[in-house]
């Protein structure tokens, strides 16, 4: 199942993720065959402290992903003080032209903190100089603190989010064309996934252990795109260029330096983390198909074969490559428990123009390999407690339900577990058959089926209708998987139900109240 953590439950595109929003999409090779790098033999020091970036005379070139023993330190961006002149170009998705780095009387925008420029910067027209005194409607004041300085600025570039982010690739891509090849080639959703990023991390600047969560699970997923220590500056340099252009009420020395600073912090955090995962795991295993069963004509169950150990917890997902699309990554659920043999199983739908979901139903065979990210992954079971579980799955959401109720079952524990099964007519239901099996072989499961346009004999009016008639549920852990809007309606009459919020399970919930919000 691909998980509504993004907006790929109901369609084909990458969301948060592996942790969230992501900046780079590279993968280590080519193609799902190519060997993998070798890890270190011993741990590696911890980063060197984060030192100023100040740009060389020509682009460095990027190097082909080597894991180092040695990261190398992060700098962050600090603005030369008088670059080239950068004429329109062609944009590099192919619209139109790329934004210029000058302006077009030649004016550059103002430096950045850590170096002193030449010469006074003049505004372009219509703009103040920044430190030029008090101007009418900055919202920059000299008592505001860093986090809402960061804020004003997302604030006033949110309802202009795709041009800032599209300027934003263009000057990296400008400056830095190299990078271009550590993307996929189409950028729609990359845009998207840079603002939420942003977004996420100014939001939650004052909340140390929230926005370390975040960037450490963001760090972490950046390694199987390959992503470098010395990426960072160059991402940093392009920022800020971006924002200084788009966001003028709210831009100036002081925001200017706040951003720096945070950018920084993320960088090494982000870095850290990808650090210590490094010596626990690899960044990508490789997985052999060898079971591919269509059950409906546009669902099928794809079983793999990874070429070494993969932990992972059941109601976990991961991180899928296809060898037809290099460098574009989609999430999906594991469809099961962990195994003795150690396969893999994954319920795929392919939607309409999904490019990972359509090759995997209707092209992947026995015999082709794909690579897999790390698990990740908040939605497992608590074993701990005896509490009951209320399953909720909808569609291709039933694949982490199933894995849910088997570890239960492997767990040998006697806990009530009651799953509704969810879908828009009874062909939909395509692995009914497997979930009343098990709800033979285990007394403590009870499975219902819920059609839409329900036959009789089956439950109707869809998942939290049916929910909301059966019960009381406020003693019961839930999980819900399936399409953001089910999760979204379900998660309501859970609440109007009253099941507290710290039972509800979900690894879209934080983005779901994010978005109603």
């Amino acid at each position: 199942m691909e998980v509504p953590t993004t907006p790929s439950a109901g369609g084909d595109r990458t969301g948060e993720e592996d942790g969230g929003a992501g900046w780079f999409g590279r993968s280590p090779a080519a193609s799902p065959a190519a060997p993998r790098p070798s890890r270190p033999e011993a741990p590696r020091p911890a980063p060197e402290a984060v030192r100023p970036y100040v740009q060389e005379a020509g682009p460095s070139s990027v190097r082909p992903y080597v894991q180092e023993t040695t990261p190398a330190p992060v700098r962050p961006y600090v603005r030369e003080s008088a670059p080239a002149p950068v004429q329109q170009q062609p944009h590099p998705h192919g619209h139109g032209s790329a934004p210029s780095s000058v302006h077009q009387d030649g004016r550059q925008p103002s430096p950045g903190p850590g170096r002193p420029d030449s010469g006074p910067v003049r505004p372009p027209e219509g703009r103040p100089t920044a430190g030029a005194g008090p101007v009418p409607g900055r919202a920059a004041s000299r008592d505001s603190s860093d986090t809402d300085l960061l804020r004003r600025t997302m604030a006033e570039i949110e309802p202009i989010a795709d041009k800032v982010t599209s300027y934003f690739y263009a000057q990296l891509f400008l400056r830095h064309p190299d990078l271009r090849a550590l993307f996929p080639a189409a950028m729609d959703v990359q845009r998207d996934r840079l603002f939420k990023a942003l977004l996420t991390a100014a939001t939650h600047a004052d909340d140390t252990a929230a926005l370390t969560a975040y960037l450490d699970r963001l760090g972490r997923g950046h390694r199987k795109y390959g992503t470098l220590p010395e990426h960072y500056p160059a991402v940093g340099e392009a920022l800020i260029c971006a924002l200084s252009r788009h966001a003028s009420s709210s831009w100036g020395p002081r925001t200017e330096a706040a951003w720096v600073s945070a950018y920084t912090t993320i960088s090494q955090i982000m870095i850290d983390a990808a650090t210590a995962d490094e010596l626990r795991a690899p960044a990508w295993w490789q997985a052999e198909v060898v079971g591919h069963e269509m059950r409906t004509p546009d669902v099928a169950v794809v079983t793999v074969r990874p070429d070494q150990p993969y932990p992972f917890l059941a109601g976990q997902y991961t991180a899928l490559e296809t060898p037809w699309w290099p460098r574009v990554w989609r999430h999906y659920s594991f469809a099961s428990a962990p195994r003795s043999d150690g396969v893999l199983s994954f319920h795929v739908k392919a939607v309409p123009a999904g490019w990972v979901s359509n090759a995997l139903v209707h092209r992947a065979r026995p015999g082709d390999v794909i690579r897999l990210g790390a698990p990740t992954g908040s939605m497992t079971v608590d074993h701990s407690t005896d509490n009951g579980l209320l399953c909720l799955g909808g569609g291709t959401g039933i694949a982490p339900i199933k894995a849910l109720v088997e570890d239960v079952a492997q767990h040998g524990r006697r806990r009530s577990v009651d799953v509704f099964y969810g879908a828009r007519r009874t062909d939909d239901l395509y692995d009914i058959e497997t979930m009343l099996r098990l709800q033979q072989s285990h007394s403590w499961l009870s499975v219902r089926p819920v059609v839409d346009d329900s036959p009789v004999g089956l439950l109707s009016g869809g998942l939290p209708g049916a929910v909301r008639e059966h019960g009381p549920w406020h003693t019961y852990d839930v999980y819900l998987s399936g399409p953001p809007g089910m999760i979204r309606r379900g998660v309501d009459t859970l609440l109007g139900i009253g099941v507290s919020t710290h039972r509800i399970r979900h690894d879209s919930i934080e983005e779901l109240v994010g978005a109603a919000t």
